[in-house]
């Protein structure tokens, strides 16, 4: 620092590390017009910063130098220190979903991400959906290749579209027959997820919050995490790739809720829920499920012995059957976080442990169903109800019963296809409409995702603590 000698000046170090630095720029004083050239000042580095609450933020360190060969010295270095992150992406494809929640997503992405993007000297390829289905059609014609990660801004139903059809390409790429896929091979890029719907549970589970920035800049830093992906089927056909799904009262709102696209999407979903719980009514199916094997490991074995041991013991898997009248079912092979659920929809899974947690609840009176809800909401044990049960688990068969003609008249108004034999399912938020048995696999870390483990964040760890 300099001033007037007379006074004693304390010079205040800080360390600034290079993996939290994610651009640096010439600094130049230009005219007002002036775009280019300009007096050199020096360089500023753009660091991210850890905020309270999981959030992120970006801020300008400016480093004041009037010599043009250090400037561009110190420039050079730092840029090339930059370019040897190898999860940082250069290049995006974008997919921007104008119609979620309250429209917002379009200014969500040129107000607050596009910005950072460009700042980070990310190159992106922007589509704007026009259409359900259209990002979809899009990524099974796109070049991959070209790209470093794949990116959607949008609800729940956008983020599981695109990687439904990053998935999709990929098994595509790699020959295999999209209607029986036992084994799917991996998503080749990343995908990164920027909150701008109504629940946003996927980038919950990710950030432990919902906050666009933060999210912009755990792309911009190339943060990856692998995460567990379930495929759901029929037994003619792949019906979709997906994080999560519930059958029943889940399925039911939702289905009435699509019926009622007319109303604002908070009231839609608000009448949905009341009136599917003022009709409360069970589905009766058969549930078969595989449950998670955990071989018990001998230190003496070597690795060649255990996996041996592990194939041997796989092969004699034994399925389990439940049959009756169920409330609602979930499965899901991530926990599900989102601002009405703090804890998860399914508190007791995590992002990549290769299993899934299957929830059955069983027929019980509305009232007590209500309070299995209500505990969502809160710290307490939501599956602590003698109607609820819990698994984990490696595969699950849905079955259900088709009714009888006077049941499915009954259930007219909530889904007419329902009178029609088939059944809604919710998965990741999209409807989707099946009479036949339903097959749900988890394959772990079939993808990469734009994130941190929620593990590991401050909140959960806080929110653990409570438990």
């Amino acid at each position: 620092p300099t001033g007037d000698s007379s006074m004693v000046l304390q010079a205040q170090e800080e360390i600034i590390e290079m993996k939290d630095v994610f651009s640096v720029k010439l600094k130049r004083r230009r005219f007002v017009g002036q775009k280019k050239g300009g007096t050199l000042l020096g360089i500023t580095i753009f660091k991210c910063l850890k905020k309270e609450e999981n959030k992120l933020t970006d801020c300008a360190i400016h480093l004041n130098n009037l010599s043009e060969d250090h400037c561009h010295l110190w420039f050079r270095h730092l840029k090339e220190i930059l370019n040897g992150f190898k999860n940082r992406p250069k290049s995006l494809k974008v997919f921007v979903n104008p119609s979620s929640h309250k429209r917002e997503a379009t200014q969500v992405y040129y107000e607050q991400v596009a910005p950072l993007f460009k700042l980070a000297d990310i190159k992106t390829d922007v589509t704007v959906t026009e259409y359900e289905g259209h990002a979809l059609s899009v990524l099974k014609e796109c070049e991959l290749q070209a790209f470093d990660g794949v990116v959607c801004v949008g609800g729940d139903g956008s983020v599981s579209e695109v990687a439904h059809g990053l998935l999709l390409k990929a098994q595509i790429d790699a020959g295999k027959d999209t209607d029986y896929i036992p084994t799917p091979v991996r998503a080749p890029v990343p995908l990164g997820v920027i909150p701008a719907g109504t629940t946003n549970i996927l980038a919950h589970t990710l950030y432990g919050i919902k906050h666009a920035v933060t999210a912009t800049l755990h792309i911009v830093m190339g943060h990856i995490q692998p995460v567990d992906v379930c495929t759901f089927s029929t037994p003619r056909k792949l019906l979709r790739f997906g994080f999560s799904a519930m059958f029943g009262f889940g399925a039911r709102t939702l289905a009435l809720a699509e019926k009622h696209r007319w109303m604002p999407s908070n009231q839609r979903k608000d009448f949905a829920f009341i009136k599917t719980l003022a009709d409360l009514k069970p589905e009766e199916c058969e549930l078969s499920f595989l449950p998670l094997q955990v071989p018990q490991e001998d230190p003496h074995e070597n690795d060649r012995k255990k996996k041996e041991k592990t194939k041997k013991k796989g092969s004699k898997d034994q399925w389990h059957k439940i049959q009756g009248h169920f409330l609602n079912v979930s499965i899901m092979a991530i926990p599900c976080l989102c601002s009405m659920a703090p804890r998860g929809l399914a508190p007791n899974t995590r992002l990549n442990n290769g299993s899934m947690a299957l929830i059955v609840v069983q027929n019980t009176s509305r009232t007590e169903f209500i309070k299995h809800l209500k505990r969502y909401a809160s710290v307490k044990n939501q599956f602590n109800f003698p109607f609820v049960e819990t698994y984990t688990v490696q595969e699950v068969k849905v079955q259900p019963r088709l009714k009888s003609g006077l049941d499915a008249k009954e259930n007219t108004h909530l889904n007419t296809a329902a009178s029609e034999g088939n059944y809604p399912w919710n998965i990741d938020g999209d409807l989707m409409e099946e009479a036949s048995e339903v097959h749900v696999r988890v394959h772990p870390q079939l993808i990469n995702l734009y994130g941190v483990n929620t593990d590991d964040l401050e909140s959960s760890q806080a929110t653990c603590n409570c438990i």
